[in-house]
C-alpha cells in the first residue's frame, strides 16, 4: 500500500483531486496493492463502483488519464471512458494505444454482470490471449484439412458468441466451438 500512496503522491490518479483518497482495486477478486490498484478520490472510486453513464464535464480528467504509465491507471481510465456520453470519450478510446496485455484487461472488466462467460469443456474461464488445446480430431469445412486432436491454439480471441472463440490453426483463422477445447 505504501507503495501506491507514494506513486499518486497524494493526489487522484484520474483527477488530480486531493481529498477523499483511498486505494480502489482494479480487478475485485484480488488484493489492492501498487499494480493492481489505483489511488483514488471517493468520485472516482464511485465511478469505477457504478454502472450508471458519467456525463458531466468532471471526466474529461481521463483525456490525461489514459496516458499514464500505470497499466492499472489506463485500465481504469478506459473503463470509464466507455460508460462517459459524449464523442470525445470514443474518440479518445479510438486513439489511446494500450499494449495487448494492458488492453485484454482492460476489456475484460467491460462486460456487465448479464455477460456470459466463455468457458472450455471443463468450465475452466477462457480470455482473449490464452492458449487452448483441441479434445478431439476437428474436419475444417471449406480448408480440406483437419485439426488434429492436442493440436495447441495460441492468442485465442473472444467474440460476441460465448460457445466460439478465434484461433488460428495451420495458419488459417478459424472459429472453434468451446465445447471442443480445454484451457492449456
Amino acid at each position: 500500500m505504501d507503495a501506491l500512496t507514494q506513486r499518486a503522491g497524494g493526489r487522484c490518479e484520474l483527477c488530480g483531486d486531493t481529498s477523499g483518497l483511498g486505494p480502489v482495486s482494479v480487478d475485485p477478486s484480488a488484493e489492492v496493492d501498487s499494480e493492481n490498484g489505483a489511488w483514488l478520490c471517493m468520485p472516482c472510486g464511485a465511478a469505477i463502483a457504478g454502472e450508471r453513464p458519467l456525463n458531466d464535464e468532471r471526466w474529461f480528467c481521463l483525456r490525461e488519464a489514459i496516458w499514464s504509465e500505470v497499466p492499472a491507471v489506463q485500465v481504469l481510465a478506459y473503463r470509464l471512458l466507455h460508460r462517459v456520453e459524449g464523442a470525445w470519450a470514443s474518440d479518445l478510446i479510438d486513439q489511446a494505444y494500450l499494449d495487448e496485455d494492458t488492453l485484454a484487461w482492460a476489456e475484460r472488466g467491460l462486460g456487465g454482470p448479464d455477460t456470459p462467460e466463455v468457458v472450455d469443456c471443463h468450465g475452466t474461464p477462457l480470455a482473449d490471449g490464452d492458449s487452448v488445446t483441441l479434445i478431439k480430431d476437428l474436419v475444417v469445412k471449406g480448408a480440406n484439412f483437419t485439426a488434429k486432436r492436442g493440436t495447441l491454439v495460441k492468442k485465442i480471441r473472444l467474440g460476441d458468441d460465448p460457445t466460439h472463440v478465434e484461433g488460428r490453426v495451420q495458419k488459417t483463422s478459424i472459429m472453434l466451438k468451446t465445447c471442443f477445447l480445454k484451457r492449456a
